[in-house]
């Protein structure tokens, strides 16, 4: 058997999403898992999950999917009204309804894991099991002052636009740096670069992420908490705060670790979401 090579451009599809373009990245087939990307400055769903969608849609039918106002999704300003990882929630449900899903498991990573967290508070109904790794929606921190350095980092590039200010922000993402190639850096720029619509809306939009803690509870889901001991985007008591709240959830934390594990630890990501997934 010839195992078809996954690229960018092979994978790429597109949702209305009850009237909202949603693009996406699609292999395998059977049970759906959902990997939503963080919100880094040129994040997308294939340069957050590269190392992961070849092992994982050998099972499994994955969907990397651009968040809104991310990589090739239509550009979103976020009211007053509402926050960023409610309105991603809902956006979500109506992108399940588009692909006929009733039920999928999620993959969120920083803001996608706290907007893969909303969609099973609000709809339990539709999420199977959930992965959380460095997951925004966790409040305030007992042991480190917010914003952390990576987040700091990460507003910078927003003013600057520049190729350093990413270099410094995507060097913070991992323990070790030499995870950073320049193919990596120059996606990321391109990323952002490419879609001003989307530099506009984030200016635009607001800033706030909503203390998710006393609303953890609800998640019925069986939960996996994945956290990078050195991570410095999202603080580890906030890994701790998940698991604790969560009914049903568990934790692994990886030594040496940024806040990026499926790609500074692709390999051992992959094994534990493989067994925990089943």
């Amino acid at each position: 058997m010839v195992t078809q090579t996954l690229t960018e451009a092979s994978t790429s599809r597109y949702a209305d999403a009850n009237g909202f373009k949603i693009h996406y990245n699609e292999a395998g087939s059977g049970h759906p898992v959902i990997f939503i990307h963080g919100g880094g400055p040129g994040a997308s769903g294939w340069s957050n999950f590269v190392r992961n969608i070849g092992p994982m849609s050998e099972r499994y039918r994955v969907l990397l999917v651009d968040m809104p106002g991310f990589g090739k999704s239509d550009p979103i300003v976020i009211g007053t009204e509402t926050d960023r990882l409610r309105e991603n929630a809902r956006i979500f449900v109506d992108f399940l309804d588009a692909m006929g899903i009733d039920k999928a498991s999620f993959v969120g990573n920083s803001m996608g894991g706290g907007t893969s967290a909303v969609i099973a508070i609000n709809h339990p109904e539709r999420v199977e099991k959930l992965v959380l790794m460095g997951a925004a929606g966790g409040g305030k921190s007992l042991f480190n002052p917010l914003p952390m350095e990576g987040i700091k980092a990460l507003r910078d590039v927003y003013v600057k636009q520049t190729k350093e200010s990413f270099r410094e922000m995507i060097d913070l993402f991992v323990y070790d740096s030499s995870f950073v190639t320049e193919e990596l850096l120059e996606q990321r720029v391109a990323g952002l670069l490419e879609h001003p619509e989307h530099i506009d809306g984030q200016r635009r939009s607001n800033p706030m992420l909503p203390d998710l803690t006393m609303e953890l509870g609800k998640i019925k889901a069986p939960s996996l908490v994945v956290w990078g001991r050195d991570d410095l985007f999202v603080p580890l008591d906030h890994a701790l705060k998940f698991m604790w709240h969560i009914p049903n959830a568990r934790l692994h934390v990886f030594p040496r670790c940024g806040h990026w594990a499926q790609y500074e630890h692709a390999d051992g990501f992959n094994r534990l979401l493989l067994e925990f997934l089943g």
